[in-house]
């Protein structure tokens, strides 16, 4: 018996033929018992779905243009109102909400948090006559608390913030699993043959993340090596570039054979100190970028905790979820290791 087509199915189901393929579909445009009665018709008639033409309409329906859903605002929390484009992290998070947001349909309106001309007054005027739906902050570097007078801001729209959990008030975030970044990297060191990794970290940017790196850093530590080989960590980046002296005295006394790190400076302090790298000391960077590509490290995808941080936005004025969150939630997002020639092999 030949397969009958969709028209026909259609007509002895006293449909449209639009209507068939939005059931076959299991479209939720269409009431379930309709949806019930087109299925049961179809499989009677002996109706199969042709797999070239379903991949085909897939592939049309996927690269189809997104309708237009709503207007979000992403909102530059760095000091610096460049930031956006001009931070070796900062860029990779709004990269992630502009692809996003133009997948799923949303236009994003940039603004600078520290804004002179924008009191909050004139903020809330803008946001609801631009129509804005939520806000997503990016660039919080060097404080996790938000202007205090931008308070109202938070009351009536949806925020999430990227990269850090923040204060005063606590919204909801997405961010890299520092913790898990850390332990993960040091476990890669070990197995590479390091017996003595140490971390150089600025204590700014560690109290910024709630001290999840140097966690991940100390569980590896005392999991998997023994007390003879442990190092405190190194604290002072901001004081050794004022005065290399702070940095050459932790040296001589950690005694490292591999380095965490966030700054490619390092290596420099490092040859200066006439050590080799990597013959002499190992070199992992925490946050691998590729414009230092040659290093070793944890690629931190922070373009994907963009995208999560737009995800959840959007699901939180789809719920219509206002004000700063009794229970604020987080997204933490996976990093994987990057080869390199900064550490041996």
């Amino acid at each position: 018996m030949p397969n009958p087509t969709m028209t026909e199915v259609a007509r002895a189901a006293g449909v449209s033929k639009n209507t068939v393929s939005l059931a076959l579909r299991g479209s939720a445009r269409i009431s379930t018992e309709t949806r019930a009665r087109i299925v049961e018709m179809a499989r009677q008639m002996g109706y199969r779905l042709n797999p070239t033409v379903a991949r085909l309409m897939a592939e049309l329906r996927q690269n189809r243009l997104p309708r237009f859903q709503a207007t979000l605002a992403l909102i530059n929390g760095n000091e610096n109102p460049a930031a956006i484009t001009g931070h070796p992290t900062i860029p990779n998070y709004v990269a992630g909400c502009r692809r996003r947001a133009a997948q799923l349909g949303y236009a994003l309106d940039e603004f600078w948090l520290h804004d002179p001309d924008l009191p909050v007054k004139r903020w809330l005027s803008i946001l609801r006559t631009r129509n804005v739906r939520g806000v997503v902050i990016v660039g919080l570097m060097h404080h996790k608390c938000l202007p205090a007078h931008l308070a109202p801001l938070w009351e009536e729209f949806p925020a999430v913030v990227t990269g850090v959990r923040t204060r005063e008030p606590t919204l909801s975030y997405a961010c890299s699993d520092h913790h898990a970044l850390a332990l993960a990297a040091f476990e890669k060191a070990v197995a590479l043959g390091y017996q003595r990794p140490a971390l150089v970290l600025d204590g700014v940017i560690d109290a910024l993340i709630e001290g999840r790196f140097t966690a991940g850093f100390l569980t590896g530590q005392s999991h998997l090596l023994p007390p003879p080989q442990h190092t405190l960590p190194f604290h002072e980046v901001a004081a050794a570039r004022k005065d290399r002296g702070i940095f050459t005295q932790w040296f001589a006394r950690a005694k490292p054979d591999v380095i965490f790190t966030l700054y490619h400076e390092v290596k420099r302090w490092l040859q200066d100190l006439g050590a080799r790298v990597p013959e002499d000391v190992g070199l992992i960077q925490y946050e691998w970028r590729a414009d230092h590509a040659t290093w070793a490290g944890m690629d931190q995808r922070n373009d994907l905790v963009g995208e999560a941080a737009l995800d959840m936005l959007i699901s939180m004025v789809h719920h219509n979820e206002l004000g700063v969150p009794d229970h604020p939630r987080a997204t933490l997002i996976g990093s994987h290791w990057v080869d390199g020639s900064t550490v041996r092999h």
